[in-house]
């Protein structure tokens, strides 16, 4: 079933399905990719499944196989159902600087082994981290790579690409920039956890920018009088203005915030999650639907029933087929590949993360 609205990332028309592999019963998230639609900018596509082919960490999106047709390139995604990350805090009833900390190490942690083989994220944020599933304990994982970049050899860059308000001031600035940039990400990111609302803001994207680039942001009382000094001194070396005083992941993670025992065990949920409704409920272009009902419905279609009536004749079964529902995909069923004629849809919702409102590689 449709997982994702049409979306435009790095300039190719893509949708998201769900899909299930007959043979292994296996669920994955398929991107739909247009040919037409890459046409003059198919080094985008190629850069995303380049970096996602030297890809392998527990807490990072991986992909799995890829095929194309006549008409579409298809990415198969590992398939990640817990839902996003701000999702999952606002349903919590207890959430503590320590629940802020663990999460925050998983991503230093992933990060840390992306600039190890030479790549940089370039658009991390809160939407793009998502967990691995409902569990309680579930890890959490990094999604979206179509920003992402290998390294140079000079280890400098100078695309301006990123979300406002998680691009770091060399970004904005226009100056060369390396890996550090995510660094800078994970500050924001770990600013928002700990009071539900971003260092920068302004109506104005220019004034936005502005105080970017000052690194123009301040702990505001009532908002941070709970949260320990270690996590303010780790916030604070993460969003140093100077890349090159700007801690690295590696330094991130011997932080005592993260490595110690310093971060708070006292209760903050009510304060964060008020603020997290009031400052990031714009953003949520489409409501997604939980993972473990569209999971729930997979098995009724399995079985021929459903709660709301009967469920699909096996002969129907072809309905259900991505390339056969033109609407949904708009790609020709006789040229599809092998796999996605062992596959059918599901439900309606994006397991992959999005890009959101971002700075498009110029």
């Amino acid at each position: 079933v449709h997982l994702s609205s049409p979306r435009r990332g790095w300039g190719a028309f893509s949708e998201v399905f769900l899909a299930e592999e007959k043979k292994t019963k296996r669920l994955v998230a398929i991107k739909c990719i247009q040919k037409k639609a890459l046409k003059g900018k198919e080094n985008s596509i190629e850069n995303e499944v380049a970096v996602l082919q030297k890809i392998k960490h527990p807490n990072i999106v991986s992909l799995e196989d890829l095929f194309e047709s006549k008409s579409h390139r298809y990415l198969v995604m590992q398939l990640v159902s817990g839902g996003e990350l701000f999702d999952r805090i606002i349903a919590k009833g207890f959430y503590t600087e320590k629940d802020a900390s663990k999460l925050i190490q998983q991503v230093l942690d992933a990060v840390k082994y992306l600039h190890d083989i030479g790549i940089i994220h370039r658009d991390l944020k809160p939407e793009n981290l998502l967990y691995y599933s409902m569990d309680e304990d579930s890890k959490i994982m990094i999604s979206d790579f179509g920003l992402s970049k290998i390294e140079e050899v000079d280890n400098m860059m100078s695309t301006a690409c990123g979300t406002p308000g998680y691009v770091a001031p060399e970004v904005l600035a226009q100056i060369p920039y390396s890996k550090t940039v995510d660094c800078w990400s994970i500050g924001v990111i770990s600013y928002i956890l700990l009071c539900g609302y971003p260092p920068f803001y302004d109506e104005s994207d220019a004034n936005l920018f502005a105080q970017i680039i000052k690194a123009q942001y301040e702990f505001d009382s009532p908002y941070w009088d709970d949260i320990s000094d270690s996590a303010k001194d780790f916030i604070v070396h993460l969003m140093e203005k100077d890349p090159n005083k700007r801690y690295t992941c590696e330094q991130a993670l011997q932080h005592p915030w993260i490595a110690g025992d310093t971060a708070l065990d006292r209760n903050i949920h009510e304060s964060i999650s008020a603020q997290i409704k009031k400052n990031f409920a714009k953003l949520k272009w489409k409501q997604a639907f939980n993972a473990t009902a569209v999971i729930r419905h997979m098995k009724q279609l399995q079985l021929g029933t459903s709660t709301e009536g009967p469920g699909p004749n096996p002969s129907q079964a072809h309905l259900l087929l991505p390339h056969e529902n033109a609407g949904a995909s708009g790609c020709d069923c006789r040229s599809c590949s092998t796999y996605l004629s062992n596959i059918s849809q599901l439900s309606d919702f994006n397991p992959l993360g999005g890009a959101r409102g971002r700075i498009t590689p110029l």
